[in-house]
Formats: C-alpha cells, sequence, structure tokens
C-alpha cells in the first residue's frame, strides 16, 4: 500500500490518503505500508511529518523495523530538511 500523508493537498491515484501522524504511525505498524510520502505541516498543534520519520528511524535502530520507501513532498523547506536528514540516516542505520 502506498500512503500519501497530507491534510490539504488532493491525494494522487493509486494513494491512500492520511491525514494525520498516528494514523500515518498506525498503519505502519500493521506492516502494510510499501511506500509512505510526507507532508511536514499538518494543521496546528498536531503531528508532523517528521514525527512519523523520526518513528520509523526509532524502529529501525531499536526493533529492525524493514521501512517502506519514504518520499517527501512538503514545502516547507525546513521540515523538508529535516525529514531528508532522518531518512538519510535511515538509511545507515539499514547499513550497518
Amino acid at each position: 500500500m502506498k500512503i500519501y500523508l497530507d491534510d490539504t493537498r488532493t491525494c494522487p491515484q493509486g494513494w491512500t490518503l492520511v491525514m494525520s501522524a498516528e494514523l500515518a504511525i498506525d498503519m505502519l505498524k500493521q506492516g502494510a505500508v510499501d511506500t509512505i510520502s510526507l507532508d511536514h505541516d499538518l494543521g496546528k498543534n498536531k503531528k508532523t511529518g517528521y514525527d512519523v520519520v523520526k518513528w520509523i528511524e526509532k524502529e529501525v535502530a531499536t526493533k529492525g523495523f524493514i521501512p517502506p520507501v519514504i518520499k517527501v513532498h512538503t514545502k516547507n523547506p525546513v521540515g523538508r530538511d529535516n525529514i531528508l536528514a532522518a531518512i538519510k540516516n535511515i538509511k545507515r542505520l539499514q547499513e550497518n
């Protein structure tokens, strides 16, 4: 399954729209996600796409979680940089 984490954009065809970080993490825990595309900002006072990628990073580091392909579609430049740094670290963890 491909999930598209976003609270405002139209979901691309062939993807499943997920509007909260919590639901995205729940779906990742179920193991059916092969690709995830992340927005950073998901509404005021809400968890972000960065929270999702940090959860993935922690699971890879502590439990050997096999992450999905992670894509980033956020327009937030700082959020994008933070997510990309976490993705880089996930790849490093997988190599060890």
